[in-house]
Protein backbone atom coordinates (compact mmCIF):
# COMPACT_ATOMS: atom_id res chain seq x y z
CA UNK A 1 0.00 0.00 0.00
CA UNK A 2 2.86 2.40 0.76
CA UNK A 3 4.28 2.01 -2.75
CA UNK A 4 0.85 2.61 -4.27
CA UNK A 5 0.35 5.77 -2.21
CA UNK A 6 3.66 7.18 -3.30
CA UNK A 7 2.96 6.28 -6.94
CA UNK A 8 -0.34 8.15 -6.91
CA UNK A 9 1.29 11.18 -5.31
CA UNK A 10 4.09 11.08 -7.88
CA UNK A 11 1.60 10.88 -10.76
CA UNK A 12 0.65 14.54 -10.49
CA UNK A 13 4.29 15.62 -10.81
CA UNK A 14 4.81 13.31 -13.79
CA UNK A 15 1.68 14.55 -15.51
CA UNK A 16 2.85 18.15 -15.49
CA UNK A 17 5.50 17.61 -18.14
CA UNK A 18 2.97 16.38 -20.65
CA UNK A 19 1.06 19.64 -20.93
CA UNK A 20 3.82 21.41 -22.83
CA UNK A 21 4.99 18.39 -24.74
CA UNK A 22 8.10 17.92 -22.68
CA UNK A 23 9.14 21.49 -21.97
CA UNK A 24 9.21 21.02 -18.22
CA UNK A 25 10.90 17.67 -18.58
CA UNK A 26 13.67 19.26 -20.58
CA UNK A 27 14.26 21.84 -17.86
CA UNK A 28 14.46 19.28 -15.05
CA UNK A 29 16.72 16.96 -17.03
CA UNK A 30 19.08 19.79 -17.90
CA UNK A 31 19.44 20.60 -14.22
CA UNK A 32 19.65 16.95 -13.24
CA UNK A 33 22.40 16.12 -15.74
CA UNK A 34 24.29 19.41 -15.27
CA UNK A 35 24.40 20.37 -18.94
CA UNK A 36 22.55 23.67 -18.62
CA UNK A 37 24.96 25.70 -20.73
CA UNK A 38 25.07 28.19 -23.78
CA UNK A 39 23.45 28.79 -27.55
CA UNK A 40 22.82 31.81 -29.88
CA UNK A 41 20.83 32.41 -33.04
CA UNK A 42 23.78 33.47 -35.25
CA UNK A 43 26.07 30.73 -33.97
CA UNK A 44 23.50 28.02 -34.68
CA UNK A 45 24.14 28.65 -38.37
CA UNK A 46 27.40 26.76 -37.80
CA UNK A 47 25.89 23.94 -35.72
CA UNK A 48 25.19 20.75 -37.74
CA UNK A 49 21.52 19.79 -37.89
CA UNK A 50 22.09 16.50 -36.04
CA UNK A 51 22.80 18.26 -32.71
CA UNK A 52 20.16 17.13 -30.22
CA UNK A 53 20.74 19.92 -27.71
CA UNK A 54 22.22 23.38 -28.07
CA UNK A 55 22.33 26.28 -25.66
CA UNK A 56 23.28 29.88 -26.22
CA UNK A 57 24.12 31.83 -23.13
CA UNK A 58 25.02 35.44 -22.52
CA UNK A 59 28.57 36.32 -21.51
CA UNK A 60 27.27 39.40 -19.65
CA UNK A 61 28.88 39.26 -16.21
CA UNK A 62 25.93 41.09 -14.63
CA UNK A 63 23.52 38.36 -15.73
CA UNK A 64 25.87 35.68 -14.48
CA UNK A 65 26.07 37.40 -11.12
CA UNK A 66 22.27 37.50 -11.00
CA UNK A 67 22.17 33.76 -11.74
CA UNK A 68 24.65 33.07 -8.97
CA UNK A 69 22.48 35.03 -6.53
CA UNK A 70 19.59 32.57 -6.87
CA UNK A 71 19.02 29.60 -4.61
CA UNK A 72 20.46 28.41 -1.35
CA UNK A 73 24.08 28.30 -0.28
CA UNK A 74 24.15 24.58 -1.09
CA UNK A 75 22.61 24.94 -4.57
CA UNK A 76 25.00 27.78 -5.43
CA UNK A 77 27.88 25.54 -4.43
CA UNK A 78 26.59 22.85 -6.85
CA UNK A 79 26.39 25.38 -9.70
CA UNK A 80 29.80 26.86 -8.95
CA UNK A 81 31.30 23.38 -8.80
CA UNK A 82 29.94 22.58 -12.27
CA UNK A 83 31.22 25.89 -13.65
CA UNK A 84 34.63 25.26 -12.07
CA UNK A 85 34.73 21.79 -13.65
CA UNK A 86 33.84 23.22 -17.06
CA UNK A 87 36.51 25.89 -16.67
CA UNK A 88 39.07 23.27 -15.63
CA UNK A 89 38.31 21.06 -18.65
CA UNK A 90 38.16 23.85 -21.20
CA UNK A 91 40.69 26.39 -20.00
CA UNK A 92 42.93 25.56 -17.06
CA UNK A 93 43.92 22.12 -18.40
CA UNK A 94 45.03 23.82 -21.61
CA UNK A 95 46.93 26.63 -19.91
CA UNK A 96 44.35 29.38 -20.37
CA UNK A 97 42.73 31.90 -18.05
CA UNK A 98 39.26 33.22 -18.86
CA UNK A 99 39.80 36.80 -17.72
CA UNK A 100 43.18 37.18 -19.47
CA UNK A 101 42.91 34.96 -22.55
CA UNK A 102 39.21 34.70 -23.49
CA UNK A 103 37.16 37.62 -22.20
CA UNK A 104 39.07 40.40 -24.07
CA UNK A 105 37.98 39.14 -27.52
CA UNK A 106 34.81 37.13 -26.79
CA UNK A 107 31.46 38.22 -28.24
CA UNK A 108 28.13 38.61 -26.47
CA UNK A 109 27.24 34.93 -26.16
CA UNK A 110 28.60 31.42 -26.59
CA UNK A 111 27.05 28.31 -28.13
CA UNK A 112 27.48 24.80 -26.79
CA UNK A 113 26.12 21.79 -28.68
CA UNK A 114 25.67 18.12 -27.81
CA UNK A 115 25.45 15.25 -30.28
CA UNK A 116 24.09 11.74 -30.10
CA UNK A 117 26.64 9.11 -28.97
CA UNK A 118 26.55 7.52 -32.44
CA UNK A 119 28.05 10.76 -33.81
CA UNK A 120 31.00 10.65 -31.42
CA UNK A 121 34.26 8.73 -31.46
CA UNK A 122 35.05 6.07 -28.80
CA UNK A 123 37.76 8.29 -27.30
CA UNK A 124 35.26 11.11 -26.80
CA UNK A 125 32.66 8.76 -25.33
CA UNK A 126 35.13 7.78 -22.60
CA UNK A 127 34.67 11.32 -21.23
CA UNK A 128 31.68 12.42 -19.14
CA UNK A 129 29.65 13.88 -21.98
CA UNK A 130 26.90 15.02 -19.64
CA UNK A 131 29.24 17.85 -18.62
CA UNK A 132 31.64 18.39 -21.51
CA UNK A 133 29.97 19.64 -24.73
CA UNK A 134 30.60 18.05 -28.11
CA UNK A 135 31.05 21.46 -29.72
CA UNK A 136 31.75 25.01 -28.57
CA UNK A 137 31.17 28.00 -30.86
CA UNK A 138 32.79 31.23 -29.66
CA UNK A 139 31.91 34.47 -31.46
CA UNK A 140 34.99 36.62 -32.01
CA UNK A 141 34.54 40.30 -31.23
CA UNK A 142 38.24 41.20 -31.68
CA UNK A 143 39.95 38.92 -34.20
CA UNK A 144 43.54 40.08 -33.56
CA UNK A 145 43.32 39.32 -29.85
CA UNK A 146 41.68 35.97 -30.52
CA UNK A 147 44.56 34.89 -32.76
CA UNK A 148 46.91 35.49 -29.84
CA UNK A 149 45.53 32.23 -28.43
CA UNK A 150 47.27 30.25 -31.16
CA UNK A 151 50.55 31.99 -30.55
CA UNK A 152 50.31 31.23 -26.85
CA UNK A 153 49.27 27.62 -27.53
CA UNK A 154 52.21 26.93 -29.85
CA UNK A 155 54.65 28.41 -27.34
CA UNK A 156 53.51 26.07 -24.56
CA UNK A 157 55.99 23.31 -23.85
CA UNK A 158 54.90 19.68 -23.88
CA UNK A 159 52.07 20.18 -26.38
CA UNK A 160 52.22 18.82 -29.89
CA UNK A 161 50.09 20.84 -32.29
CA UNK A 162 49.29 19.41 -35.70
CA UNK A 163 47.83 21.38 -38.58
CA UNK A 164 45.60 19.85 -41.23
CA UNK A 165 43.38 21.22 -43.95
CA UNK A 166 39.76 20.23 -44.51
CA UNK A 167 37.89 21.78 -47.45
CA UNK A 168 40.32 24.68 -47.50
CA UNK A 169 39.97 25.42 -43.75
CA UNK A 170 42.97 25.16 -41.44
CA UNK A 171 42.31 22.90 -38.46
CA UNK A 172 44.62 22.86 -35.44
CA UNK A 173 44.75 19.73 -33.29
CA UNK A 174 46.63 18.63 -30.22
CA UNK A 175 46.89 15.13 -28.78
CA UNK A 176 45.78 14.64 -25.20
CA UNK A 177 45.64 11.64 -22.88
CA UNK A 178 43.84 8.47 -24.00
CA UNK A 179 44.44 9.42 -27.66
CA UNK A 180 41.97 12.31 -27.45
CA UNK A 181 42.40 15.39 -29.58
CA UNK A 182 41.42 19.00 -29.20
CA UNK A 183 40.40 20.36 -32.61
CA UNK A 184 40.17 24.09 -33.25
CA UNK A 185 39.26 26.11 -36.35
CA UNK A 186 38.45 29.73 -37.18
CA UNK A 187 35.39 30.18 -39.41
CA UNK A 188 34.90 33.82 -40.25
CA UNK A 189 34.19 35.59 -36.97
CA UNK A 190 33.79 32.38 -34.99
CA UNK A 191 36.19 30.07 -33.17
CA UNK A 192 34.95 26.45 -33.02
CA UNK A 193 36.34 23.89 -30.57
CA UNK A 194 35.70 20.17 -30.16
CA UNK A 195 37.36 17.06 -28.75
CA UNK A 196 36.18 15.18 -31.81
CA UNK A 197 37.72 15.86 -35.25
CA UNK A 198 34.60 14.39 -36.86
CA UNK A 199 32.44 17.11 -35.30
CA UNK A 200 34.80 19.85 -36.50
CA UNK A 201 34.58 18.46 -40.03
CA UNK A 202 30.78 18.52 -39.82
CA UNK A 203 30.90 22.14 -38.67
CA UNK A 204 33.09 23.05 -41.65
CA UNK A 205 30.64 21.24 -43.94
CA UNK A 206 27.88 23.36 -42.45
CA UNK A 207 29.98 26.51 -42.91
CA UNK A 208 30.38 25.51 -46.58
CA UNK A 209 26.64 25.11 -47.12
CA UNK A 210 25.37 21.91 -45.49
CA UNK A 211 22.09 22.16 -43.57
CA UNK A 212 22.54 23.77 -40.16
CA UNK A 213 20.40 23.66 -37.05
CA UNK A 214 19.26 27.23 -37.77
CA UNK A 215 18.05 26.11 -41.22
CA UNK A 216 15.80 23.36 -39.88
CA UNK A 217 12.12 23.74 -40.63
CA UNK A 218 10.38 25.87 -38.03
CA UNK A 219 13.48 26.83 -36.08
CA UNK A 220 13.80 30.42 -37.28
CA UNK A 221 10.02 30.96 -37.04
CA UNK A 222 10.06 29.77 -33.44
CA UNK A 223 13.01 32.00 -32.56
CA UNK A 224 11.27 35.00 -34.12
CA UNK A 225 8.09 34.36 -32.13
CA UNK A 226 9.74 33.96 -28.74
CA UNK A 227 12.73 36.31 -29.08
CA UNK A 228 13.09 38.36 -25.91
CA UNK A 229 15.20 41.42 -25.19
CA UNK A 230 17.98 40.82 -22.67
CA UNK A 231 17.41 37.05 -22.66
CA UNK A 232 20.02 35.09 -20.77
CA UNK A 233 19.94 32.05 -23.05
CA UNK A 234 18.27 30.31 -25.97
CA UNK A 235 17.83 26.54 -25.91
CA UNK A 236 17.08 23.99 -28.61
CA UNK A 237 16.15 20.39 -27.77
CA UNK A 238 15.41 17.50 -30.08
CA UNK A 239 13.38 15.78 -27.38
CA UNK A 240 13.36 12.12 -28.51
CA UNK A 241 17.11 12.06 -29.18
CA UNK A 242 17.78 14.02 -26.00
CA UNK A 243 15.82 11.59 -23.85
CA UNK A 244 17.21 8.63 -25.74
CA UNK A 245 20.74 9.75 -24.94
CA UNK A 246 19.87 10.07 -21.25
CA UNK A 247 18.42 6.55 -21.17
CA UNK A 248 21.11 4.97 -23.36
CA UNK A 249 22.56 3.21 -20.32
CA UNK A 250 19.43 1.08 -20.12
CA UNK A 251 18.88 -1.32 -23.03
CA UNK A 252 15.25 -1.84 -22.03
CA UNK A 253 14.57 1.90 -21.97
CA UNK A 254 16.34 2.38 -25.29
CA UNK A 255 14.11 -0.29 -26.85
CA UNK A 256 11.01 1.44 -25.51
CA UNK A 257 12.24 4.72 -26.95
CA UNK A 258 12.75 3.18 -30.38
CA UNK A 259 9.36 1.45 -30.26
CA UNK A 260 7.44 4.74 -30.13
CA UNK A 261 9.41 7.30 -32.13
CA UNK A 262 8.07 10.85 -32.12
CA UNK A 263 9.93 13.76 -33.61
CA UNK A 264 9.54 16.75 -31.36
CA UNK A 265 11.57 19.93 -31.13
CA UNK A 266 11.56 22.54 -28.39
CA UNK A 267 12.95 26.06 -28.76
CA UNK A 268 12.90 28.34 -25.73
CA UNK A 269 14.39 31.57 -24.47
CA UNK A 270 15.54 31.92 -20.87
CA UNK A 271 15.19 35.24 -19.04
CA UNK A 272 16.39 36.08 -15.54
CA UNK A 273 13.68 37.80 -13.50
CA UNK A 274 14.03 39.35 -10.04
CA UNK A 275 12.36 36.35 -8.37
CA UNK A 276 13.48 33.52 -10.62
CA UNK A 277 13.92 32.17 -14.14
CA UNK A 278 11.37 32.53 -16.95
CA UNK A 279 11.17 30.24 -20.00
CA UNK A 280 9.15 31.12 -23.10
CA UNK A 281 9.13 28.54 -25.84
CA UNK A 282 7.47 26.62 -28.64
CA UNK A 283 7.12 22.85 -28.76
CA UNK A 284 6.41 21.29 -32.15
CA UNK A 285 5.71 17.77 -33.37
CA UNK A 286 6.23 16.49 -36.90
CA UNK A 287 3.14 16.82 -39.17
CA UNK A 288 2.81 13.04 -39.53
CA UNK A 289 2.42 12.56 -35.79
CA UNK A 290 -1.03 11.51 -34.57
CA UNK A 291 -0.51 13.72 -31.53
CA UNK A 292 -2.09 17.12 -32.07
CA UNK A 293 -2.22 20.12 -29.80
CA UNK A 294 -5.64 20.42 -28.19
CA UNK A 295 -8.09 23.03 -29.53
CA UNK A 296 -9.89 23.13 -26.20
CA UNK A 297 -9.16 26.02 -23.87
CA UNK A 298 -9.26 25.19 -20.18
CA UNK A 299 -11.30 28.24 -19.26
CA UNK A 300 -9.83 28.05 -15.73
CA UNK A 301 -13.22 26.84 -14.48
CA UNK A 302 -12.02 23.82 -12.52
CA UNK A 303 -8.99 25.50 -10.90
CA UNK A 304 -11.54 27.91 -9.42
CA UNK A 305 -13.02 24.93 -7.55
CA UNK A 306 -9.72 24.15 -5.82
CA UNK A 307 -8.87 25.59 -2.38
CA UNK A 308 -6.13 28.18 -1.91
CA UNK A 309 -4.12 25.60 0.02
CA UNK A 310 -3.67 23.39 -3.08
CA UNK A 311 -0.09 22.12 -3.31
CA UNK A 312 -0.05 21.24 -7.01
CA UNK A 313 -2.44 21.24 -9.95
CA UNK A 314 -2.46 20.40 -13.61
CA UNK A 315 -5.43 21.45 -15.71
CA UNK A 316 -6.35 21.19 -19.36
CA UNK A 317 -9.14 21.44 -21.87
CA UNK A 318 -9.37 17.80 -22.99
CA UNK A 319 -8.23 14.81 -20.92
CA UNK A 320 -8.52 12.37 -23.85
CA UNK A 321 -5.97 14.30 -25.92
CA UNK A 322 -3.80 14.69 -22.84
CA UNK A 323 -3.73 10.91 -22.43
CA UNK A 324 -3.10 10.35 -26.14
CA UNK A 325 0.00 12.51 -25.93
CA UNK A 326 1.13 10.68 -22.79
CA UNK A 327 0.86 7.26 -24.44
CA UNK A 328 2.84 8.28 -27.53
CA UNK A 329 5.83 9.78 -25.77
CA UNK A 330 8.18 6.81 -26.02
CA UNK A 331 11.40 8.01 -24.37
CA UNK A 332 9.54 10.39 -22.06
CA UNK A 333 7.51 7.54 -20.60
CA UNK A 334 10.64 5.67 -19.55
CA UNK A 335 11.40 8.53 -17.17
CA UNK A 336 7.92 8.73 -15.66
CA UNK A 337 7.11 7.10 -12.30
CA UNK A 338 4.07 5.42 -13.89
CA UNK A 339 4.16 4.27 -17.51
CA UNK A 340 0.88 4.26 -19.51
CA UNK A 341 1.02 0.49 -19.96
CA UNK A 342 1.60 -0.18 -16.26
CA UNK A 343 -1.12 2.28 -15.26
CA UNK A 344 -3.70 0.68 -17.54
CA UNK A 345 -2.68 -2.86 -16.54
CA UNK A 346 -2.84 -1.96 -12.85
CA UNK A 347 -6.29 -0.41 -13.24
CA UNK A 348 -7.54 -3.51 -15.07
CA UNK A 349 -6.08 -5.90 -12.49
CA UNK A 350 -7.19 -4.10 -9.34
CA UNK A 351 -10.52 -2.57 -10.42
CA UNK A 352 -11.48 -4.49 -13.54
CA UNK A 353 -11.86 -1.26 -15.51
CA UNK A 354 -10.54 -0.52 -18.97
CA UNK A 355 -9.10 3.00 -18.73
CA UNK A 356 -9.85 4.03 -22.31
CA UNK A 357 -13.20 2.23 -22.83
CA UNK A 358 -14.74 2.50 -19.36
CA UNK A 359 -13.42 5.91 -18.30
CA UNK A 360 -11.94 8.04 -21.08
CA UNK A 361 -14.95 7.35 -23.29
CA UNK A 362 -16.99 9.83 -21.23
CA UNK A 363 -14.09 12.04 -20.09
CA UNK A 364 -13.90 14.48 -22.99
CA UNK A 365 -14.08 17.82 -21.25
CA UNK A 366 -11.97 20.08 -19.09
CA UNK A 367 -10.06 18.39 -16.28
CA UNK A 368 -8.00 19.28 -13.23
CA UNK A 369 -5.78 16.98 -11.20
CA UNK A 370 -4.66 18.42 -7.87
CA UNK A 371 -2.73 17.56 -4.74
CA UNK A 372 -4.55 19.03 -1.75
CA UNK A 373 -3.38 18.99 1.88
CA UNK A 374 -5.65 17.95 4.71
CA UNK A 375 -7.05 20.69 6.85
CA UNK A 376 -5.43 21.04 10.30
CA UNK A 377 -8.73 19.83 11.83
CA UNK A 378 -8.80 16.65 9.71
CA UNK A 379 -5.11 16.01 10.28
CA UNK A 380 -5.62 16.17 14.04
CA UNK A 381 -8.23 13.41 13.79
CA UNK A 382 -5.89 10.99 12.00
CA UNK A 383 -4.78 8.23 14.33
CA UNK A 384 -3.96 5.06 12.38
CA UNK A 385 -1.57 2.64 14.11
CA UNK A 386 -1.03 0.68 10.87
CA UNK A 387 0.17 3.47 8.61
CA UNK A 388 1.65 6.94 8.84
CA UNK A 389 -1.11 9.45 7.99
CA UNK A 390 -1.13 10.89 4.51
CA UNK A 391 -0.83 14.62 4.72
CA UNK A 392 -2.60 15.18 1.39
CA UNK A 393 -4.91 13.60 -1.15
CA UNK A 394 -5.34 13.55 -4.90
CA UNK A 395 -8.42 15.23 -6.38
CA UNK A 396 -9.53 14.75 -9.99
CA UNK A 397 -12.32 16.81 -11.52
CA UNK A 398 -13.60 16.16 -15.04
CA UNK A 399 -16.41 17.75 -17.01
CA UNK A 400 -18.10 14.70 -18.55
CA UNK A 401 -19.61 14.34 -22.01
CA UNK A 402 -21.93 11.42 -21.13
CA UNK A 403 -23.31 11.48 -17.59
CA UNK A 404 -25.27 8.23 -17.84
CA UNK A 405 -22.16 6.28 -18.90
CA UNK A 406 -20.20 7.91 -16.11
CA UNK A 407 -22.81 6.92 -13.50
CA UNK A 408 -22.82 3.33 -14.78
CA UNK A 409 -19.02 3.13 -14.42
CA UNK A 410 -19.14 4.58 -10.92
CA UNK A 411 -21.74 2.01 -9.91
CA UNK A 412 -19.56 -0.76 -11.37
CA UNK A 413 -16.65 0.56 -9.32
CA UNK A 414 -18.70 0.65 -6.10
CA UNK A 415 -19.92 -2.92 -6.65
CA UNK A 416 -16.38 -4.16 -7.16
CA UNK A 417 -15.12 -2.47 -4.01
CA UNK A 418 -17.94 -4.06 -2.00
CA UNK A 419 -17.89 -7.56 -3.50
CA UNK A 420 -14.20 -8.12 -4.25
CA UNK A 421 -12.49 -6.10 -1.52
CA UNK A 422 -15.17 -6.25 1.18
CA UNK A 423 -14.74 -2.58 1.92
CA UNK A 424 -17.69 -0.52 3.16
CA UNK A 425 -19.18 1.67 0.43
CA UNK A 426 -21.27 4.37 2.08
CA UNK A 427 -23.58 6.97 0.60
CA UNK A 428 -22.97 10.01 2.72
CA UNK A 429 -22.97 13.78 2.70
CA UNK A 430 -20.14 16.24 3.13
CA UNK A 431 -21.27 19.76 3.95
CA UNK A 432 -24.71 18.92 2.56
CA UNK A 433 -23.36 17.50 -0.73
CA UNK A 434 -24.23 13.83 -1.47
CA UNK A 435 -21.32 11.56 -2.36
CA UNK A 436 -20.03 8.00 -2.04
CA UNK A 437 -17.02 7.11 0.08
CA UNK A 438 -15.03 3.99 0.95
CA UNK A 439 -12.01 3.50 3.16
CA UNK A 440 -9.22 0.92 3.36
CA UNK A 441 -8.88 0.88 7.14
CA UNK A 442 -5.53 -0.89 7.39
CA UNK A 443 -3.99 1.18 4.63
CA UNK A 444 -5.35 4.50 5.78
CA UNK A 445 -6.54 5.38 2.25
CA UNK A 446 -9.83 7.18 1.75
CA UNK A 447 -11.69 7.54 -1.56
CA UNK A 448 -14.78 9.54 -2.50
CA UNK A 449 -16.65 10.41 -5.66
CA UNK A 450 -19.59 12.64 -6.41
CA UNK A 451 -21.02 15.31 -8.68
CA UNK A 452 -20.67 19.06 -8.83
CA UNK A 453 -22.67 21.50 -10.91
CA UNK A 454 -22.27 21.52 -14.68
CA UNK A 455 -21.83 17.73 -15.11
CA UNK A 456 -18.52 17.78 -13.27
CA UNK A 457 -17.58 14.51 -11.61
CA UNK A 458 -14.94 14.46 -8.91
CA UNK A 459 -12.80 11.76 -7.30
CA UNK A 460 -10.54 11.99 -4.28
CA UNK A 461 -7.96 9.46 -3.18
CA UNK A 462 -5.59 9.38 -0.23
CA UNK A 463 -6.32 11.63 2.70
CA UNK A 464 -9.96 12.67 3.34
CA UNK A 465 -10.06 15.98 1.47
CA UNK A 466 -13.65 16.09 0.17
CA UNK A 467 -14.54 18.74 2.75
CA UNK A 468 -11.91 20.99 1.14
CA UNK A 469 -13.81 20.86 -2.17
CA UNK A 470 -17.45 20.94 -1.10
CA UNK A 471 -18.92 23.47 -1.02
CA UNK A 472 -16.82 25.61 -3.34
CA UNK A 473 -14.02 27.13 -1.21
CA UNK A 474 -14.34 30.78 -0.26
CA UNK A 475 -10.61 31.25 -0.88
CA UNK A 476 -9.72 29.56 -4.16
CA UNK A 477 -6.38 28.64 -5.68
CA UNK A 478 -6.46 31.26 -8.42
CA UNK A 479 -6.90 33.94 -5.73
CA UNK A 480 -3.85 32.77 -3.78
CA UNK A 481 -0.94 35.26 -4.08
CA UNK A 482 1.60 32.44 -4.51
CA UNK A 483 -0.35 31.04 -7.48
CA UNK A 484 -0.83 34.48 -9.01
CA UNK A 485 2.87 35.35 -8.67
CA UNK A 486 4.02 32.04 -10.15
CA UNK A 487 1.70 30.88 -12.93
CA UNK A 488 2.15 33.02 -16.08
CA UNK A 489 -0.95 34.88 -17.30
CA UNK A 490 0.07 34.35 -20.92
CA UNK A 491 -0.59 32.75 -23.34
CA UNK A 492 -4.21 33.81 -23.01
CA UNK A 493 -6.51 32.01 -23.73
CA UNK A 494 -4.70 28.86 -22.70
CA UNK A 495 -5.17 25.12 -23.11
CA UNK A 496 -3.60 24.11 -19.82
CA UNK A 497 -1.80 25.24 -16.69
CA UNK A 498 0.45 23.71 -14.05
CA UNK A 499 1.40 24.84 -10.56
CA UNK A 500 3.65 23.17 -8.01
CA UNK A 501 4.48 24.48 -4.56
CA UNK A 502 7.90 22.84 -4.28
CA UNK A 503 8.52 24.17 -0.79
CA UNK A 504 5.41 22.51 0.70
CA UNK A 505 5.72 19.27 -1.28
CA UNK A 506 9.20 18.09 -2.23
CA UNK A 507 10.88 20.16 0.49
CA UNK A 508 8.38 19.26 3.19
CA UNK A 509 8.31 16.23 5.48
CA UNK A 510 4.52 16.41 5.93
CA UNK A 511 3.53 14.27 2.93
CA UNK A 512 5.35 11.02 3.67
CA UNK A 513 7.02 11.10 0.23
CA UNK A 514 10.15 9.21 -0.73
CA UNK A 515 13.32 11.23 -0.20
CA UNK A 516 15.05 12.60 -3.28
CA UNK A 517 18.67 11.71 -4.08
CA UNK A 518 21.12 14.09 -2.43
CA UNK A 519 21.93 16.39 -5.38
CA UNK A 520 18.32 16.54 -6.60
CA UNK A 521 17.23 17.39 -3.07
CA UNK A 522 19.76 20.23 -2.98
CA UNK A 523 18.39 21.66 -6.23
CA UNK A 524 14.77 21.25 -5.12
CA UNK A 525 15.46 23.15 -1.90
CA UNK A 526 16.52 26.14 -4.01
CA UNK A 527 13.01 26.36 -5.56
CA UNK A 528 9.87 27.88 -4.07
CA UNK A 529 7.28 27.26 -6.80
CA UNK A 530 6.90 26.35 -10.47
CA UNK A 531 4.18 27.70 -12.77
CA UNK A 532 3.36 26.88 -16.38
CA UNK A 533 0.80 28.06 -18.95
CA UNK A 534 0.41 26.59 -22.43
CA UNK A 535 -1.66 27.30 -25.52
CA UNK A 536 -2.11 25.86 -28.99
CA UNK A 537 -0.67 27.81 -31.93
CA UNK A 538 -1.73 25.37 -34.64
CA UNK A 539 -2.37 21.59 -34.81
CA UNK A 540 1.36 20.83 -34.53
CA UNK A 541 2.73 23.57 -32.28
CA UNK A 542 2.24 24.57 -28.66
CA UNK A 543 3.44 27.77 -27.02
CA UNK A 544 4.35 27.83 -23.35
CA UNK A 545 5.60 30.06 -20.58
CA UNK A 546 7.27 28.52 -17.57
CA UNK A 547 8.36 30.35 -14.44
CA UNK A 548 10.56 28.88 -11.72
CA UNK A 549 10.44 31.00 -8.58
CA UNK A 550 13.74 30.59 -6.75
CA UNK A 551 14.90 31.31 -3.25
CA UNK A 552 17.45 34.06 -2.67
CA UNK A 553 19.32 33.34 0.52
CA UNK A 554 21.88 35.98 1.50
CA UNK A 555 25.39 35.15 0.40
CA UNK A 556 28.29 35.26 2.88
CA UNK A 557 30.26 38.49 2.87
CA UNK A 558 33.59 38.69 1.07
CA UNK A 559 35.28 39.09 4.42
CA UNK A 560 33.77 35.80 5.59
CA UNK A 561 34.88 34.08 2.37
CA UNK A 562 38.41 35.39 2.79
CA UNK A 563 38.45 34.23 6.39
CA UNK A 564 37.59 30.72 5.17
CA UNK A 565 40.54 30.86 2.81
CA UNK A 566 38.40 30.60 -0.30
CA UNK A 567 40.46 32.68 -2.70
CA UNK A 568 39.70 30.71 -5.84
CA UNK A 569 38.86 32.70 -8.94
CA UNK A 570 35.21 32.47 -9.93
CA UNK A 571 34.48 31.42 -13.51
Amino acid sequence: MTKKKKSFLLLIFAAAVLVVGGGVTAYWLLVRRQIFKPNIQVSTQLVPQNAFFTASISTDSKQWQQLLNYGTTESRQVLEKQLAQLQENLLTANGYNYQQDIKPWLGEDVTLAYFSPRDLSPAVLSNDQSVFPSLIVLPIDKLTQAMELFKKAKSQSGKQWVERTYRGIQVYETNKSNSQKSSVAVLGRFLVVSENPKIIDQVIDTYKGAISLASKSGYQDAIAEIKADQSFAQLYINLPTFLGALTADSQEQAQKTAAKPLKQDIVTTVTLAPEGISFEGISSVKPRSTVKASNDTSGSFLPRRMPASTLAIISGGNIRQFWQYYTEQGALNTLMPISPDNFQAGLKTTLGLDWEKDLLSWMEGEFALALIPMSPEQLALQDNPYSAPLGAGIALMVKVSDRSSAQATLQQLDDLITNSYQLPVVETQVNGQPMVSWTATLGGVNATHGWLEGNVVFFTLGAPIASELVPQPQKTLIQAPLFQNTVPTKPNPNTGQFFLDVERTLNSSNLNLAQLPSQQETLAKAINTIGLTVAKIDPNRTRFQLFVQLKKEPQPSKAAETKKGDNQQKP
